[in-house]
């Protein structure tokens, strides 16, 4: 019996690049883990529910979703602090597995990071990760809503110059994923939570994945 065929390569094109960072170009799971474990516990809440929840939004949305009748300043507050914790943690934080190539090959192209993480966890995040920031930073900063609203990824769209349908997401999260396709924008989806959220490709790490410009400063990224 012969081996089964390989799976046929997924190539999209597009004009621009919008990438989400935490478990997607960073793997900061130890982290995220640790301190939401602690919040889940101190709330009384299972930590497993609230990591399903907390992967890809900001913190005080996290927050309401878990706790809806908490008034939205305790929230706020409460993820404030919670930020001030992450940012001091580091440990455990590396690169997802081709993210140094991959961003090094996008050097000169259009792309910016779109994350619900605050600017000040962003730096502290890629560099621990030993990552170059994007050019343009769409950050918690940036938005008056989390993912899964389309708000940063159509801001991110726009600070390159590009439609929506011209640019192209990675994620890894069901809100990540979520924003994207709200926004009219498709999704490469990255490691093991994108996968059960129809991203339109899909690829363990982003070793799997290739940028090729051509003269007309179109995108081809190949995915397997």
């Amino acid at each position: 019996m012969e081996p089964p065929m390989p799976a046929a390569p997924t190539r999209l094109t597009a004009r621009a690049l919008l990438l989400d960072m935490d478990g997607t170009l960073v793997n900061s799971d130890a982290v995220v883990e640790r301190w939401w474990s602690r919040w889940a516990v101190q709330n009384g809440l299972d930590p497993a529910e609230v990591l399903s929840v907390a992967h890809g939004r900001q913190g005080h949305a996290t927050m309401a979703a878990l706790l809806p009748d908490r008034p939205v300043e305790v929230n706020l507050a409460e993820n404030a602090r919670m930020l001030d914790h992450e940012r001091g943690d580091t440990d455990g934080v590396v690169p997802v597995p081709g993210a140094a190539t991959f961003l090094a090959s996008l050097a000169r192209l259009p792309h910016a990071l779109v994350t619900s993480a605050d600017q000040p966890l962003a730096r502290v995040r890629m560099d621990a990760a030993g990552l170059p920031l994007p050019p343009v930073l769409i950050t918690a900063e940036s938005v008056g809503a989390s993912k899964p609203d389309p708000e940063g990824f159509l801001k991110g769209a726009a600070a390159l110059g590009f439609a929506p349908a011209d640019c192209l997401a990675f994620e890894d999260s069901g809100a990540g994923i979520a924003a994207a396709k709200a926004a009219g924008i498709r999704v490469v989806g990255i490691g093991p939570r994108a996968t059960a959220h129809h991203p339109d490709a899909h690829a363990d790490t982003l070793t799997a994945v290739t940028v090729t410009p051509a003269p007309d400063g179109l995108l081809t990224v190949t995915v397997g």
